[in-house]
């Protein structure tokens, strides 16, 4: 720990007086993301990590102050609206900037290797508050809320095991080299660059021609852009008064020395996080919060394998994998595969993908035998264990509804976010944020879309809801030739209505399987069996 080596005191200046105003931001960092804040973990306040050392007492905030270099045309009351905020909430800025710990120091090497303004270290607190698994409406992830497209220019691999945009290491390298292309594209204009970063080039590009048409100035300030992003950039300057005069605003800042927050490790093959943290004795929950771009129980079979992690904790890690043989970082089970189960269905069981199936058992297209067994990459703990995976976020997302009734609706080819709106009468964005998602998120076919009703009885979309009273349950045995499709017309429901009464996975069935259908017996044919 620090005692003893570091006498880092915590920044506070009590002003006499603070002047408050009655309108506040119109849009608050908190609403910045979909998210809420009861879906993100904490992180602890560690000591050693990543980077050069710098000299005893020495903080962060120092640093920072020295490299800013912004300094914008611009009126003071312009900010008031947001300073009051922060300086409002000060529990807010005391949780951001405890997630920021660990990482405050790299990002700020960082930014000072590129000789880059320090008013960029801040600009997380904006995009997401610093929290780890931020997604926003705009399909944007991560701290620096990165969207796909955008991830893919830079660098950053998204697939079933990784995201890139959650990397805090290698998102901080992306996003500093995004900000600088953009500083370059706008003629060194840092104004300008915030605001299509926020927003896109095309959109400030699109704002200069026009402010350029009628005769206007081109600067930020006279831009019309969207509303996001006319509140954008004076929220990061904001955040720059508070941290340059905090006193002025009643507001401590942590105490974060200028030292390394975190070691990056190279574990050089897959390895399970649960096994992971044991081995570096931190909570797996822990492990997850400095390495929030995996997405499942272990890092992928082909890579990255990096851990970030305190230093204490990486050397007890690099110590105990000393011995532990290779093979053992990983468990494996044997499955013999039944009559008519597919690799997709053996792969969901064990929460793994296809294509890692195909490659550990030299499987070329999906074609397998009955009685041949299959090498399955196994998890040491349950899924529940792995808390932050991203199984386990959406999970608890999803049974965030409260008091109000849930329904669950199997995602059909054609179903879009706007269809099932209309279908079960609610928002689109409110139906996303359900769902850990984005309006523009894809829907695959299959996929559960969790809804959630406000004191409604009523499990089906407002163009299936039948009387109450024409309303039969019955218990359906699954024949020779039969599918989904075929029940379902046989009894006039859809076969979504089927997937959700029995949580049927994938779309086979199997001879002997019982399935529950409700049925409206005035729809019936005399002929039913």
């Amino acid at each position: 720990m620090l005692s003893g080596l570091f006498a880092c005191q915590s920044e506070a200046i009590k002003p006499d007086s603070i002047t408050e105003i009655d309108q506040p931001p119109t849009e608050t960092i908190e609403d910045a993301t979909e998210v809420s804040e009861a879906e993100y973990f904490l992180f602890g306040d560690d000591d050693d990590g990543f980077g050069m050392a710098s000299q005893p007492n020495e903080t962060v905030w120092q640093h920072i102050r020295a490299g800013f270099r912004l300094e914008p045309h611009l009126d003071k009351h312009l900010l008031q609206s947001e300073l009051a905020w922060y300086a409002k909430h000060k529990d807010y800025i005391q949780r951001v900037m405890e997630r920021s710990d660990p990482f405050l120091h790299y990002i700020l090497s960082e930014a000072e290797r590129l000789n880059l303004p320090t008013e960029l270290v801040l600009l997380p607190v904006v995009e997401s508050a610093f929290q780890p698994f931020a997604y926003s409406h705009g399909r944007a992830a991560g701290i620096w809320q990165f969207i796909p497209s955008t991830a893919r220019i830079y660098g950053l691999k998204q697939d079933w095991w990784y995201d890139g945009r959650r990397d805090i290491y290698a998102s901080t390298q992306a996003a500093l080299k995004f900000l600088s292309n953009l500083n370059k594209l706008f003629d060194g204009d840092w104004m300008l660059a915030l605001a299509a970063y926020n927003s896109g080039s095309g959109t400030v590009q699109r704002a200069i021609r026009k402010n350029k048409k009628a005769g206007k100035p081109t600067d930020f300030w006279h831009l019309k852009l969207p509303k996001e992003t006319r509140s954008y950039v004076p929220k990061l300057l904001a955040l720059k008064e508070l941290i340059k005069n905090p006193g002025e605003y009643e507001i401590t800042l942590r105490c974060i020395p200028h030292v390394p927050g975190f070691r990056r490790i190279d574990m050089g093959s897959q390895i399970d996080l649960a096994l992971a943290a044991e081995l570096a004795d931190i909570e797996l929950d822990t492990l997850y919060n400095y390495n929030p771009a995996y997405n499942r129980w272990a890092t992928p079979p082909d890579g990255p394998h990096t851990l970030l992690l305190p230093s204490d904790a990486a050397d007890r890690l690099e110590a105990n994998l000393k011995n532990l043989p290779d093979e053992a970082r990983i468990s494996w089970t044997r499955h013999k595969i039944r009559t008519g189960e597919t690799l997709s269905e053996i792969a969901a069981k064990y929460k793994t993908n296809v294509d890692y199936l195909r490659k550990v058992n030299h499987i070329k297209g999906n074609n397998i035998r009955a009685g041949k067994y299959l090498l399955i990459p196994k998890s040491s703990l349950k899924q529940a264990d792995y808390a932050l995976s991203v199984d386990q976020r959406l999970r608890k997302i999803k049974s965030a509804g409260g008091n109000k009734n849930r329904i669950s609706h199997i995602v059909q080819d054609g179903d879009s976010f706007w269809k099932l709106s209309r279908e079960y009468d609610v928002g689109m964005h409110e139906l996303a944020k359900w769902n850990g998602m984005a309006v523009r998120d894809p829907l695959r076919q299959g996929q559960e879309i969790v809804i959630w009703k406000d004191n409604s009885p009523v499990a089906a979309p407002l163009s299936q809801r039948k009387p109450s009273g024409t309303m039969k349950t019955i218990s359906y045995t699954v024949r020779n030739g039969d599918s989904l499709s075929r029940i379902a017309n046989r009894y006039k429901v859809s076969v979504n209505d089927l997937h959700r009464w029995n949580k049927i996975e994938g779309k086979y069935l199997q001879p002997g399987q019982r399935l529950k259908v409700h049925i409206d017996i005035t729809e019936q044919s005399s002929d039913q069996g």
